[in-house]
């Protein structure tokens, strides 16, 4: 997202990241074509608007105002979301275990970001992390909404699909969008794109980091995350989430960053946190009325 911005607006980013995984899966429909569109289709709308669609646009405008540390660990209230969304809204169970775990996991991405020595002020940016937070919670929207509504379809068939219903409408809109309300001589989103690739040559290299970030982070990732969810649970599927300040650590350590030990402990905390979540408890059950 970041080398996208060097050269592109955080809603071009966005776009590009939408509609690049869109083009990448859509070969993939030859294959995938049957689903019952009249059935499935809630299931599908989430997964794309909540999982994907405004997660995109709501992280990279944030990413202009904040460190993907702060980034990182505002992740982590996926997993929180998903067991309030899932308990208040699609009237599942959870467990104490999994009420802990979160806990805990929640308790060591604070720890490791906290170490962080990348943060700057930019960090307090309530507003920036908003956008982040609201990202979290349609992620947790998404996830149970696959696991109640798209349980009995392939993976790769939900994917694909959910990705051509969110990628189409974000490759017109801009266009139809320009056509009806902007003034005949301003350029549209991807006008304005093709302009910044003819006169930056820096921009094509930025252009091939946001299609690793959108075949890899959103199509191939998704793909991935829908088969996990569906076979385990919302809670744990989303708990993964507190890995990603994990690899960050990682990949700061291989660029040559400064990483202290208390990271590394906190690392451990969050592993016990998914662990507690995914272990099997015949702890009482936590549920809402569903009246």
């Amino acid at each position: 997202m970041k080398r996208g911005l060097e050269s592109f607006t955080s809603e071009q980013v966005a776009a590009l990241r939408i509609v690049i995984a869109f083009l990448f899966l859509a070969p993939l429909l030859v294959k995938h074509y049957k689903v019952n569109l009249k059935k499935n289709w809630k299931g599908l709308v989430i997964m794309g608007v909540f999982g994907n669609l405004i997660p995109a646009f709501l992280f990279t405008k944030a990413e202009t105002g904040i460190s993907s540390a702060l980034a990182g660990m505002l992740n982590a209230l996926t997993p929180i979301f998903a067991i309030l969304v899932g308990l208040f809204v699609f009237k599942s169970t959870v467990s104490r275990n999994q009420v802990i775990g979160v806990v805990i996991g929640s308790l060591g991405a604070l720890l490791l970001v906290s170490f962080d020595k990348s943060n700057s002020q930019s960090n307090n940016n309530i507003w920036f992390a908003l956008m982040v937070a609201g990202a979290t919670l349609c992620y947790a929207i998404s996830v149970n909404g696959i696991k109640k509504y798209l349980t009995d379809v392939n993976s790769i068939t939900a994917s694909v699909w959910s990705f051509t219903i969110i990628g189409s409408t974000t490759l017109v809109f801009p266009i139809v969008k320009n056509l009806i309300f902007a003034k005949t001589n301003e350029l549209n989103l991807w006008q304005d794109i093709f302009y910044r690739l003819n006169a930056n040559p820096q921009a094509w290299e930025n252009l091939a980091f946001v299609s690793i970030l959108a075949i890899i982070g959103s199509a191939i990732s998704v793909i991935l995350f829908n088969i996990l969810i569906k076979n385990s649970n919302a809670i744990f599927a989303s708990s993964c989430t507190y890995l990603i300040p994990v690899v960050a650590v990682i990949w700061g350590t291989i660029d040559g960053e400064e990483v202290v030990f208390a990271q590394f402990i906190a690392i451990l905390i969050i592993l016990s946190g998914i662990w507690l979540i995914n272990k099997k408890s015949n702890s009482k059950e936590i549920k809402t009325n569903s009246n």
